[in-house]
């Protein structure tokens, strides 16, 4: 009897118990939903600190200047001012003499073995005519070793090189100025400025050594030709003044364009 007794009672109170048990376990479940759900709700709500802020744009780069033209040269210019060394900057062969400038002229002194100037202004490279005065002071060389441009290319103009006498354009089909058809011979004096006028078109060299109207000392066809210079005067390109174991002085150094 009494098992069966407390069988009834356990049934009974299973039936008592078990709906409002389930009832409970229903809304606590309901009630956690109801929290998660307004838990993400809150969690995805915007405040003004959650607004995304589009990242300001860099302010746009202010536009590159142009690079500026080259100074343009005008048809008649003079390359020396007779006070200073303005474009003309002093070449750096090593062992070179002092360079500087007295009474309008620029003198380079004799070095070990060269001394020399190069142009750092703007160039013209064909159609123009270089003018100027150079002088032997002291020495046995070369006193006036001008390199100029031609076209793309640069060439050299020797006075008074290999004991003092020659003269000529170094180099033509790699020949220098003892050993081309420009060679020429020339007795020259120290102290006594002389006249140079070189000319270069794109399919000739000329050179004076005096006033227009006397013949050239160097006339070269050069169509079809090599034209460069010896490795000692690389340094001058593309174009500049050098001596070689001689002091020397030069002057009145003029560039005129050839238009017609």
């Amino acid at each position: 009897m009494s098992t069966k007794y407390n069988n009834s009672a356990e049934t009974l109170l299973l039936h008592a118990t078990c709906p409002k048990s389930r009832s409970l376990r229903s809304m606590l479940f309901t009630a956690s939903l109801l929290f998660g759900v307004l838990i993400i709700g809150a969690c995805h709500q915007a405040g003004p600190e959650d607004v995304a802020v589009e990242p300001e744009a860099e302010p746009a780069a202010p536009p590159a200047e142009a690079e500026a033209e080259p100074a343009a040269i005008p048809d008649e210019t003079s390359l020396f001012d007779g006070k200073t060394l303005g474009n003309w900057k002093i070449t750096d062969f090593g062992g070179q003499g002092k360079v500087y400038v007295k009474d309008g002229s620029i003198y380079l002194e004799q070095g070990n073995d060269m001394t020399g100037i190069t142009w750092a202004g703007p160039l013209v490279r064909t159609n123009y005519e270089i003018t100027l005065e150079a002088m032997r002071v002291s020495g046995s060389d070369f006193f006036c070793g001008y390199t100029f441009p031609v076209n793309e290319n640069c060439c050299s103009l020797v006075l008074g090189g290999w004991g003092g006498s020659l003269c000529g354009l170094s180099n033509i089909d790699y020949y220098d100025a003892a050993n081309n058809e420009t060679t020429r011979f020339v007795s020259f004096e120290n102290d006594k400025w002389y006249h140079v006028r070189l000319r270069v078109t794109p399919n000739r060299i000329q050179a004076w050594l005096q006033e227009e109207g006397e013949e050239p000392l160097v006339d070269m066809d050069i169509t079809d030709r090599k034209i460069d210079t010896r490795a000692e005067m690389d340094l001058c390109q593309p174009m500049g003044v050098a001596t070689w174991q001689t002091a020397g002085a030069i002057r009145n150094i003029k560039l005129r364009k050839i238009t017609e």
